[in-house]
């Protein structure tokens, strides 16, 4: 259980001035570290059970083999899963900062939450064929999600150029909250986004009838990048977009992403106050 939370270790960042998700889901998350941590923490668990088995003659001293793997494991499934959903991964740090996207789970999927629920209420009950049966259940769930998202994305893409004769500059077909026959399409043309929705019962790709502008080429937007919690923030953005607002002496620019417009705040977007020019 640790070694599948230890990626997220990441969130200490939260006590700093650094904008969240200009630096989570990075260095915790990445190559080096999946290959590091696993070591790090199963030679910890050596060093305690040894601790434990010097004051109580019981126990039998850890095995380190049988922890490393352990701790690769849990490691693995954590990023594994963050790649699944549409928030995003930094997979290469810290080699590359590129982000990858699975599109495939809802950042809290409320039926995988039921699934890995029950196996540990089957565990902590000592009844282990239970506890396989549900996590064999989880496992099918993600491999029909994944195989729905690769689905759905062919054709909203089908369904794009049948519609728009070319091809999107980028594509989301994402989860949704609760139910898993429906998918949230961000699509990118040009200098606007158009949203839509895809859902399997029935078969049906419907795309928006009116765009949301991207602005990104405002002589305030090109001003608001320079400040440090804006650029941290397009760190992370996928689908970046913003509100310009005038106040007295200039513009309030404020930096969003599309596939998060609900969450006005709180890490997810960032305003600067930029000198209108004289």
């Amino acid at each position: 259980m640790i070694a599948a939370n230890l990626p997220d270790a990441d969130v200490l960042v939260f006590a700093t001035d650094v904008p969240s998700v200009a630096f989570r889901r990075g260095w915790t998350h990445g190559v080096l570290a999946q290959a590091v941590l696993p070591i790090a923490l199963a030679g910890l668990m050596v060093l305690v059970g040894r601790f434990v088995a010097r004051r109580d003659t019981s126990p039998q001293p850890a095995a380190f083999v049988p922890l490393l793997i352990l701790c690769y494991i849990g490691v693995f499934s954590h990023v594994f899963l963050d790649y699944l959903n549409n928030y995003g991964v930094r997979l290469l740090m810290p080699f590359s900062g590129r982000w990858f996207y699975g599109d495939t789970l809802f950042i809290i999927d409320p039926w995988l939450w039921v699934l890995f629920g029950a196996g540990v209420a089957a565990g902590v009950r000592h009844r282990v064929q239970r506890t396989r049966m549900w996590l064999l259940a989880a496992c099918v769930y993600i491999v029909c999600m994944m195989g729905s998202a690769f689905a759905a994305r062919q054709h909203v893409s089908d369904a794009w150029r049948d519609q728009r004769g070319g091809e999107p500059q980028a594509l989301m077909v994402g989860p949704v909250p609760v139910n898993p026959l429906r998918k949230a399409i961000i699509a990118e043309a040009g200098a606007q986004y158009y949203t839509g929705t895809f859902s399997w019962l029935p078969l049906r790709t419907t795309f928006a009838d009116r765009p949301v502008l991207k602005h990104a080429e405002d002589p305030a937007v090109l001003s608001a990048t320079r400040d440090a919690r804006v650029a941290g923030i397009l760190i992370w953005a996928r689908f970046p977009f913003w509100e310009i607002n005038p106040v007295p002496g200039g513009y309030e620019v404020t930096v969003r992403d599309m596939r998060f417009t609900a969450i006005r705040r709180g890490g997810f977007s960032a305003t600067a106050v930029v000198l209108r020019p004289q």
